[in-house]
């Protein structure tokens, strides 16, 4: 099965551009014949100066107001404005780094074809001109740290290049021999796309974080010599372009370095450092054996150009290779955007061509940075995980100082939005809406991952060091949290539902409220994740035993009178019967605490309120990669499939990247690999489901390395809707159900490291 998007045309625009890059730094290549452009990112490259304080200074009396405005007066809408008095400073914002740009004097080409392999991580682009044909490749090195572009001609000495630099920040330049560097600043401090102001943009000298970029030119034949705004090569047979960058980012916690020069020293070093001869192959060696971990493989090879097979979709054809590609996309896409030591992947990943993007490129905590995630581990990327436990870490850092400012509580907490700053409190400056700005339990959900990842990949070392201390220090937060109710229910206030208003009696919208469904979802999960942990490490503390006791007094989930969950203890009205978000619905997917076999009310439940929620389109990719997974978890292929029917036709741009007119966000492409998995495994019951949710447009298959809970690993092979080989791969010793396509479940009891076909 193919592993590569083609096209045969250069890219039109940013969007279009091919993404390539090793969790550091990123690239999008638009695969232009004359004028090359490649657009750069460093993924510590933000606006901001620094860590910020938080001026709150009477959070702790808003906190009571608030409670007695719901507790005691029942006044949603006045606890919702009050709110806004505990808001903090805007999040900055992810910036562009540069563009190297690469012209090829003349015009006109034929033959053209621009290619991404998913599998070696190379961007191709091959054309003819005036009977010469060119072959281009650009990819970025995880062992090596820098972004390899190279051209080959078929006649020797036909290479003709101009090269160049450029930034929309303030920067210099210089060029010696064959290198060229620049050094310059992002902005000390702007102002979030969604708000006006005069100067949004504002560099303040030796503020800010400086960086450094440095290119080498090898050309084998030709010359190279110093032009008016880079290098020009004529005449050679071959080139070799290597491009590095480093930051003065030292940390979240303290300013940045003032002197781009120290960022440029080492962007330096690592193009000294490279051996030409092995880097290619160290490369393919990396990111081949990170990629060839799992495998999905449905239909036949369909031998078009990635555009034409999206416009196949729209026009009522099946592709289940289509569906497969965007599996492995988004695999690649994490690959390439979160790796051991970078920082995790943002509502971009790492690619961004704006100084004021979308929503500030930032890491959206109620469900953008989770779902970015939801693949890793289910595909095979452990190590892409590395950087959400790390986030974790500093949030969990920052978090307990804005616990302690806002609530004077103990343990940590994060809002809705977070930056390279760590910002961990409700943003806005008071200006903000407290239905998103409000959301103390992202936090929360954000553990919950932790303990997850542990499920797959048994490590008592990870549990102990990683995620016990941050699930240890929210559980802390949220008992501090808690209040008694006049009928003796503890309650968690204030709570939302992410994003979305109700209507109260007078006609207002009003966001805060007493344990909405969600928190009372996030709230037993937390509690149980923290006794299974301290159960693993043979621990039992004080916090421990009052979550448990705290347990049996949260609310109940509401149902309505119509069969729905509903998100607020009380059946307001939503401001959006179809709202993007199905947070109420957590316990589903992606929590585990709804089990359609043994629950079967909640599961009619959950039902119910899809069926009002999905009234209408699906408003956004990252939504319609939720509601797959719902519909999965309640073993309803055919509606898991027109909704990723749905997405391919409007919601794609021609390269897979989600796209949303100018709206850009990276969630949904991880979110529907996910989405993708669960259709083919469930392992969050006592019982591992394989083909649980099969669409009958996916009769014939095969997918390699899906992993399940337990330290397990699966091939599964199937022909007309029957499975026809499973073979499970242990990690640790143990004994395991397996039910296969809904039969009856077969118990397999394996040792570490042994394999076994279970249907031979």
């Amino acid at each position: 099965m193919s592993q590569e998007l083609w096209f045969r045309t250069p890219a039109p625009d940013w969007f279009e551009a091919l993404p390539v890059g090793n969790g550091h730094l990123g690239a999008k290549v638009f695969g232009r014949v004359e004028d090359e452009r490649i657009a750069l990112n460093l993924d510590d490259v933000w606006s901001g100066a620094g860590p910020r304080k938080l001026a709150v200074t009477d959070g702790p009396e808003v906190l009571a107001d608030i409670r007695r405005l719901l507790l005691e007066e029942g006044d949603q809408y006045a606890a919702s404005e009050r709110a806004r008095a505990l808001q903090g400073p805007l999040v900055e914002s992810y910036q562009p780094l540069g563009d190297l740009f690469l012209g090829f004097p003349g015009d006109g080409a034929t033959e053209y074809r621009r290619a991404l392999d998913l599998r070696t991580g190379i961007v191709s682009v091959d054309y003819t001109r005036r009977g010469v044909r060119f072959h281009r490749e650009t990819y970025v090195s995880a062992p090596d740290q820098v972004m390899v572009w190279t051209v080959e001609a078929s006649s020797a000495g036909a290479i003709d290049l101009d090269l160049a630099l450029t930034s929309p920040h303030p920067v210099s330049g210089d060029v010696d021999g064959e290198l060229v560097t620049m050094v310059g600043h992002a902005p000390s401090d702007l102002t979030i796309e969604y708000r006006r102001s005069p100067d949004p943009i504002r560099y303040r000298e030796g503020q800010g974080i400086g960086f450094g970029v440095a290119l080498r030119v090898v050309a084998a034949g030709g010359t190279v010599r110093a032009g008016d705004a880079g290098l020009l090569v004529r005449g050679a047979d071959s080139v070799t372009v290597l491009l590095s960058a480093a930051s003065t980012f030292a940390g979240w916690s303290v300013a940045p370095g003032s002197d781009p020069a120290v960022a440029l020293r080492e962007a330096t070093t690592l193009l000294d450092s490279v051996d030409l001869g092995k880097l290619k192959q160290r490369h393919l060696d990396d990111h081949i054996a990170l990629y060839d971990r799992a495998e999905l493989t449905l239909g036949e090879p369909v031998d078009l150009p990635t555009d034409e097979r999206i416009r196949a979709v729209v026009l009522g054809g099946t592709d289940p290779g289509l569906s497969a590609l965007i599996f492995a996309f988004g695999r690649y896409l994490l690959m390439a955007s979160s790796r051991p030591g970078t920082q995790a992947a943002n509502l971009q990943g790492i690619w961004n061509q704006d100084r004021r993007p979308m929503w500030a490129s930032d890491w959206t905590n109620n469900i953008n940075t989770q779902m970015n995630y939801w693949p890793a581990d289910v595909t095979g990327l452990r190590e892409c995980f590395d950087p959400l436990a790390d986030l974790l870490t500093q949030l969990a850092e920052s978090g307990a100082e804005t616990a302690r400012i806002l609530y004077d509580a103990p343990g940590w907490v994060s809002h809705h939005n977070s930056d390279i700053w760590m910002a961990s409190w409700p943003v806005g400056d008071g200006g903000d809406d407290p239905v998103w700005s409000m959301a103390p339990t992202c936090g929360v959900w954000l553990s919950a991952h932790l303990m997850e990842h542990h499920r797959f990949h048994p490590d008592l070392d990870f549990l102990r060091e990683k995620a016990y201390p941050v699930l240890l220090g929210a559980t802390e937060f949220v008992l501090s949290m808690l209040v008694e109710d006049r009928s003796g229910q503890l309650q968690f206030i204030p709570s939302t539902a992410p994003e979305h208003h109700f209507i109260v009696p007078s006609g207002q919208k009003a966001s805060v409220d007493l344990t909405t469904a969600y928190d009372i979802w996030l709230l037993r999960e937390l509690f149980g994740n923290l006794a299974e942990a301290e159960a693993e490490l043979g621990l039992s503390s004080e916090v421990s035993v009052r979550a448990q006791a705290a347990l049996p007094r949260l609310p109940e989930i509401p149902v309505a009178d119509d069969g729905r969950m509903m998100e607020w203890q009380t059946d307001w009205p939503p401001s959006e019967f179809d709202h993007r978000h199905q947070s109420h619905l957590y316990g589903l997917f992606p929590g585990a605490q709804i089990d359609p076999e043994t629950m079967p009310e909640l599961a009619d439940a959950v039902r119910a309120s899809l069926a009002v929620r999905t009234s209408g389109r699906p408003s956004g990719g990252w939504t319609s990669a939720w509601l797959i997974a719902l519909w999965a978890r309640l073993f309803e292929p055919e509606k898991a499939e027109a909704v990723l029917r749905d997405y391919t036709s409007r919601l794609v741009s021609d390269n897979l990247l989600h796209r949303d007119g100018d709206i850009f966000q990276i969630d949904a492409n991880f979110g529907l690999t996910a989405a993708i998995a669960e259709l083919l495994i469930q392992s969050h019951t006592d019982t591992i489901h394989l083909l649980p949710a099969l669409p009958s447009d996916w009769p014939s298959g095969s997918y390699r390395g899906l992993r399940a809970r337990g330290g397990l690993a699966f091939d599964v092979e199937w022909s007309e809707g029957r499975p026809v080989k499973v073979v499970i791969r242990a990690d640790v010793t143990g004994t395991y159900k397996v039910r296969i396509a809904g039969g009856e479940p077969i118990t397999v009891t394996l040792t570490a490291g042994q394999q076994e076909d279970i249907l031979r």
